[in-house]
C-alpha cells in the first residue's frame, strides 16, 4: 500500500516543547478521529499482510462461540485451534487462513463454518523507528496504529530532533514509497492526513537537528558567526539580537548576502531594520550560510 500524502498545512511559527507532546497526545489523538480514506487503505493493506511467528490473531467461529478468541502464532508458524489441532498460519493472509480454517472445520462435521480472522498484533514484522527518538529500535504495532502513537512508544522525540519525520514503506512487489511530514505540523495540528496510519514493516526516521550558521559583519556589536538549530526560526531580528544588537554607528539598512546554489553567484537583498522592528516590513527568514552586513551611517 502506498503511503497517503499528508495535506500541506502552514507550519506553526513556534516550536512545541516535547513535554506538550507527551502530555497532550493522548487527548489530541482521541479528538481527531482517523481519516476515513487513510483508515480504509490501511485496513486493505492489513488484509494483505502475511502472518508470521509471534503475531497475535483474533479468530471467531460463529458456530463455535466457546472457542478462545485470541491465538499467538508459534515459532513453527502454527496455531492450536480446537477441535482441529494445529493449523499452519505462517505465510497466509487473514482471508487465506479463514478459508483454511473453514475447510478443516467442515471436514470435522460442521455443516457450516462462519469464520473471521484478524491480525491484532504484528510481532513478526515490527515497525523500525530510527533517528532522534528517546528509544530507537523495533516497535510492535496493532492494525490501527498511527504515527504519533509509534513515536510516543519510542519514548517521544529526543531534544536533538530535526524538523521532519520520514515514513518509508515497501510493497510486496519491492517498490518503496516515502512520505515526509513536518514535526511542528504533526505535533501542533494532529491532522489525520499528517498523523499517518502505520503498518507492519514500516520504517520511521526522525531527522536530527543540523546546525545553521549565519555570519554578521559591519555595524553590529558582535561581529562573527552565529550557529542555530535548523528547527529554530532564524530571521534578521533574531540574528541581530543574538549579536547584541546594532552598533551606535549603524544605519537602518542591512544587506543580506546569499549564494545562489545553482550559479554560485552572491545575491544581495537590502532590508530596513527599523521598518522590520516596527512591524511595517516582514522579518526575513535566513538560510544556512547567509551573510548579514549592517551598513554604517554616514551622518
Amino acid at each position: 500500500m502506498p503511503l497517503p500524502s499528508p495535506r500541506k498545512s502552514p507550519l506553526a511559527t513556534r516550536i512545541v516543547l516535547l513535554l506538550v507532546l507527551l502530555l497532550a497526545a493522548g487527548d489530541a489523538i482521541a479528538q481527531n478521529p482517523p481519516n476515513t480514506q487513510n483508515g480504509a487503505a490501511a485496513s486493505k493493506a492489513s488484509a494483505r499482510y502475511r502472518i508470521g511467528p509471534r503475531d497475535v490473531l483474533r479468530i471467531a467461529v460463529d458456530e463455535a462461540p466457546s472457542l478462545p478468541p485470541e491465538y499467538t502464532v508459534a515459532e513453527d508458524g502454527s496455531i492450536g485451534l480446537e477441535p482441529i489441532g494445529k493449523v499452519k498460519a505462517e505465510g497466509l493472509t487473514e482471508d487465506e487462513l479463514k478459508v483454511a480454517i473453514q475447510g478443516l472445520l467442515l471436514k470435522q462435521g460442521l455443516r457450516k463454518a462462519t469464520v473471521t480472522v484478524t491480525v491484532t498484533v504484528f510481532r513478526s514484522r515490527p515497525v523500525l523507528v530510527l533517528g532522534a527518538v528517546v528509544t530507537p529500535g523495533n516497535q510492535t504495532t496493532s492494525g490501527s496504529t498511527r504515527l504519533m502513537e509509534v513515536l510516543l512508544a519510542a519514548g517521544g522525540l529526543s531534544p536533538e530532533h530535526g524538523p521532519t519525520v520520514q515514513v518509508r514503506r515497501q510493497a510486496d512487489n519491492g517498490l518503496a514509497d516515502q512520505v515526509t511530514v513536518a514535526v511542528e505540523d504533526l505535533i501542533e495540528t494532529l491532522d489525520p492526513d499528517v498523523n499517518l496510519p502505520i503498518l507492519a514493516g514500516d520504517v520511521i526516521h526522525v531527522a536530527s537537528a543540523r546546525p545553521l550558521t549565519v555570519h554578521l559583519l559591519g555595524a553590529v556589536k558582535t561581529v562573527g558567526s552565529l550557529t542555530f538549530k535548523n528547527t529554530d526560526r532564524v530571521s534578521v531580528l533574531t540574528a541581530i539580537a543574538r549579536a547584541g544588537g546594532l552598533a551606535d554607528t549603524a544605519s537602518r539598512k542591512i544587506a543580506i548576502k546569499r549564494k545562489d546554489p545553482q550559479t554560485g553567484r552572491l545575491d544581495e537583498q537590502l532590508v530596513d531594520f527599523r521598518r522590520i522592528l516596527d512591524g511595517k516590513d516582514p522579518d526575513v527568514d535566513l538560510q544556512d550560510g547567509d551573510v548579514l552586513v549592517a551598513k554604517e551611517s554616514f551622518f
